[in-house]
């Protein structure tokens, strides 16, 4: 009797798991999908700007589906249920990223345009200073012949480093395009000081 009554319970117990794990299944499986739909929605634009976060997404849900198709299902419900949680905070990342580097965009393309609307000008008074310099027979007081060749020589390289400025920024390239714009600047500058020529207010700063 005791035999059968231990079997007995032996079944019970066993029925009573089954049908635990039976109504865990279900809303493990609701969650897993929930959460795949989630992180599917997000990672295409998120992917752009925060992909590193998107593979964390991902293995995480992989991870998920693994603890499902083991049937550690409480497990895999409370695993899929934080994913969807997390994949709102990787798209809010992404589209913190996205204002950021809009704002960036648009800065560089201020300083561009402040920068090509001076260069040029600043380059064309160099030259037509160096020129009238060279038709000389005596340079200033002030200027020797050495600076002066320094000068024409960093002339000729802020015209070829301006022409790979514009270049960059016709490919798209605002970091390095505004880079090298700037170094044009400093040459610019330097060279209008050392030849006596007035430096505009905008390149000084």
């Amino acid at each position: 009797m005791k035999q059968i009554v231990r079997m007995a319970a032996a079944m019970f117990f066993a029925v009573a798991l089954l049908s635990a794990c039976a109504s865990e299944k279900g809303p493990a499986e609701q969650a897993i999908k929930a959460a795949e739909e989630a992180v599917n929605q997000v990672k295409a634009e998120a992917s752009k700007y925060v992909p590193d976060q998107v593979d964390n997404l991902e293995g995480a849900l992989t991870a998920a589906k693994e603890k499902l198709n083991k049937k550690d299902y409480k497990a895999a419900l409370t695993e899929a249920q934080g994913l969807v949680v997390k994949a709102k905070e990787v798209l809010a990342a992404a589209n913190a990223k996205k204002d950021e580097l809009i704002k960036k965009k648009d800065e560089l393309t201020k300083s561009w345009t402040n920068l090509s609307a001076g260069i040029p000008r600043m380059v064309e008074a160099i030259q037509q200073r160096v020129d009238i310099l060279s038709k000389s027979k005596k340079l200033p007081a002030n200027l020797t012949k050495e600076t002066f060749e320094e000068v024409k020589s960093g002339l000729s390289a802020a015209k070829d480093e301006w022409a790979k400025a514009q270049q960059s920024f016709s490919s798209g390239s605002l970091d390095d395009a505004v880079a090298m714009a700037n170094s044009v600047k400093a040459k610019a500058v330097k060279a209008m000081e050392t030849l006596g020529l007035p430096v505009p207010e905008a390149a000084k700063s």
